[in-house]
């Protein structure tokens, strides 16, 4: 196959949570982003399974690098501990694993893999959210070993 467009990237990306609410309070405290019920047109009345909030992880307009995304009411039951990954994982880039870390479990999250380094380049690790979803953190250095 032949792609014809340069830049072929996640453009968006979406978190399933059992209680929506619950989970916009954990990354807005964490990340700091702006989460918003998505307002259909004409005061359409959405069921809760088919509500959808937006979210901005930068403010807007902003330039750097980085996708928006959404969470969405999860469709079946959260994902029992020790199951494997069957989603993309998404990495966050951040100033401090080590800080992020503790924001996270202060917010009712855990730790899946804990932090470690990748040789030059940065260190890595693994986190769950409230509803069990995983996501990294990312912490640029070269010096990491």
């Amino acid at each position: 196959m032949i792609f014809t467009m340069k830049n072929i990237r996640v453009i968006h990306f979406e978190i399933h949570a059992f209680d929506p609410e619950k989970t916009i309070k954990f990354y807005s405290d964490v990340f700091g982003w702006k989460i918003e019920e998505w307002k259909f047109p004409d005061d359409t009345k959405i069921e809760r399974e088919n509500r959808y909030w937006g979210i901005m992880t930068a403010p807007e307009n902003s330039k750097d690098p980085g996708i928006n995304g959404g969470i969405v009411v999860r469709k079946g039951p959260v994902p029992k501990e020790g199951e494997a990954i069957n989603a993309f994982v998404c990495t966050i880039g951040v100033d401090s694993v080590d800080n992020y870390l503790e924001k996270i479990e202060k917010a009712g999250g855990s730790i899946a893999l804990p932090k470690m380094p990748i040789p030059g380049m940065a260190w890595l690790a693994y986190a769950k959210d409230i509803d069990g979803n995983i996501f990294g953190i990312f912490e640029e250095d070269k010096n990491a070993k």
